[in-house]
């Protein structure tokens, strides 16, 4: 009886001892919560969210952490993502990465007291976004180099005319480089028409004007507000005849003719590297933001062929992608 009582008494100490053991590792496992909040819905920024979700997953398997996310999105609305931004905070996440300037922006705004950090995505200016210079804010840059598009649109059509302008007012990300454009296209003694809307129907009726105008290309910049509704206003400006040469290559991808700009996979990846860096390291040894390199050269070839137009041009430009249509 004593020696069952006794093997009783070891096996209960083992397991107590085995709990204890987990116990201790789970308290030494590091855990962190992040929230990724999206401005909306779209293209660009749907690439950008899985590939820093992605690269979350990475970091926690090579670093022996975990780290718990959420995506979130803001709909396109300010209040929505005040909303988002307020209960991240009332959560202690340790980072909250918004992609796009109005969620960070928001989310810049409602860490203030907390000084939760904030690491954004894709933010064309940040300094025009009033961005930098915030201790706990830092992020990535997708920044448009304007002159380069408008030299391949020159490139592939030497006898340009008249360039349309097509933007959001309320896009931060537009101001620059439709200024850039503006500038631009005066220097080389070539018109252009400005056409914006703030709402999908907006964007559409814009278009529209730029058709009925016969403009000979249309040029947008990274805009949140236009790409949402590339998917309806493509098979218009191929019907017209008219090239569509954009910001980011989620445009393209939605039946746009071509771009010039980054990865927006990389720029994922590198907005995670920071947003980990922001939590296990501070903020105070990063910059205000990060540069992403461009020249990548994205073409969507069925665009390309219903148009009728030979971008072997671009070959000699820079690193050349094609792409077809999709729908996500």
């Amino acid at each position: 009886m004593k020696k069952i009582l006794a093997l009783l008494m070891a096996v209960a100490m083992i397991a107590s001892l085995a709990a204890a053991s987990g116990s201790a590792f789970a308290a030494d496992t590091q855990s962190f919560k992040i929230a990724i909040v999206k401005q909306l819905d779209h293209a660009s920024l749907d690439e950008i969210a899985n590939a820093i979700a992605e690269e979350l997953d990475v970091i926690a398997e090579e670093k022996g952490v975990k780290i718990q996310y959420e995506i979130y999105s803001g709909q396109g609305e300010q209040s929505v993502l005040q909303q988002i931004g307020t209960q991240a905070v009332a959560d202690e996440v340790d980072v909250i990465i918004p992609i796009a300037t109005l969620a960070a922006q928001v989310m810049a705004a409602v860490a203030e007291d907390t000084q939760t950090p904030v690491v954004y995505a894709a933010i064309s200016d940040p300094e025009a976004a009033e961005l930098t210079e915030i201790d706990y804010v830092t992020g990535t840059s997708d920044a448009l180099n304007t002159a380069y598009i408008l030299d391949m649109m020159l490139a592939q059509n030497p006898e340009l005319k008249t360039v349309g302008l097509l933007y959001s007012l309320s896009e931060a990300n537009s101001r620059t480089p439709i200024a850039e454009a503006k500038a631009y296209l005066e220097e080389k003694g070539i018109d252009y028409i400005e056409a914006t809307g703030n709402t999908n129907d907006e964007v559409i009726a814009a278009a529209s004007s730029l058709i009925s105008d016969k403009v000979d290309a249309v040029f947008t910049p990274t805009d949140n507000i236009i790409m949402a509704a590339e998917l309806a206003i493509a098979p218009s400006f191929i019907e017209a005849g008219i090239p569509h040469y954009t910001g980011a290559d989620s445009f393209v991808r939605n039946g746009a003719f071509t771009t010039c700009g980054v990865n927006y996979t990389d720029l994922g990846t590198k907005t995670a590297d920071l947003a980990y860096r922001a939590i296990s390291e501070g903020l105070a040894e990063l910059e205000d933001y990060y540069l992403m390199d461009g020249g990548i050269i994205t073409v969507n070839t069925e665009t390309a062929e219903e148009l009728g137009i030979d971008y072997s041009v671009f070959a000699d430009m820079g690193e050349l992608v094609e792409v077809i249509t999709t729908e996500d």
